[in-house]
């Protein structure tokens, strides 16, 4: 069956996915909340919708939102000590993503790369493809539980563990262009392109380390903006959205 035919008879192309959010999509640009109600709502409410339709949903979120490590350390914070704090920031916004998913009446695990036992799961990798077969949606938090590591390769890292089809990574750029489209208008957008090109091209969607693990793992990684309605829905379906990085 092709992409099309899936979409039009209703199947989702991908049964697991790992969604990598930036945690700068909960901040509000107008109210200058760090996590703001309204946007974190809409998020969940997307994520639902396609955990909903069957498919197994991982979630991996950024914590640059509080705080971001390597910005950190360019203020005098020791780089591992700044890397530890944006783990950190991590799990405030899954436990944000996690409340918010609950109330809506998702069944959601939070798992930490850093032991918190009072908040979090530690992250087992046979338990959280349990979940997701428990029809859990699975947050992963803490990063990789390691300093220099950023979420983007935490995210290539856990799709590949938990062998997922595919890794979403929702921004706000509608894919991958060859230059920032926000500073040359004369930017060009792929519609597909290889992770060595990627490398090559220094395209800097993810960073080298999340590109040459998901290369590795044969990992197709789709970028698309999650400021569309119905995006992450889009994506799941196979609808030609965004970048396909394989």
């Amino acid at each position: 069956m092709s992409e099309q035919d899936q979409a039009a008879d209703g199947c989702p192309r991908f049964k697991r996915i790992v969604l990598k959010l930036s945690g700068e999509v909960l901040r509000s640009n107008e109210t200058g909340n760090t996590i703001d109600d309204a946007i974190l709502e809409t998020i969940c409410r997307e994520v639902k919708e396609v955990h909903d339709m069957g498919v197994q949903v991982g979630l991996v979120i950024g914590g640059g939102n509080i705080f971001r490590g390597l910005a950190g350390s360019q203020r005098g914070t020791a780089r591992t000590t700044g890397d530890t704090m944006g783990m950190l920031a991590t799990v405030i916004n899954g436990l944000a993503l996690m409340d918010c998913l609950e109330r809506m009446g998702a069944q959601v695990r939070v798992q930490s790369a850093i032991p918190m036992e009072k908040v979090a799961e530690p992250f087992i990798q046979r338990r959280a493809v349990r979940h997701f077969e428990k029809g859990r949606i699975v947050i992963f938090v803490a990063g990789t539980g390691n300093p220099y590591f950023s979420t983007d390769t935490t995210a290539a890292l856990r799709a590949s563990e938990v062998q997922a089809d595919v890794i979403m990574k929702a921004t706000k750029v509608d894919g991958i262009y060859d230059k920032d489209p926000m500073k040359h208008s004369d930017a060009v957008k792929y519609d597909t392109v290889s992770y060595s090109e990627c490398l090559s091209k220094r395209l800097n969607i993810m960073d080298s380390t999340a590109f040459s693990l998901c290369m590795d793992n044969n990992m197709p990684i789709m970028v698309f903006s999650m400021q569309e309605a119905g995006s992450v829905r889009r994506a799941v379906m196979g609808e030609k959205i965004g970048t396909l990085v394989k």
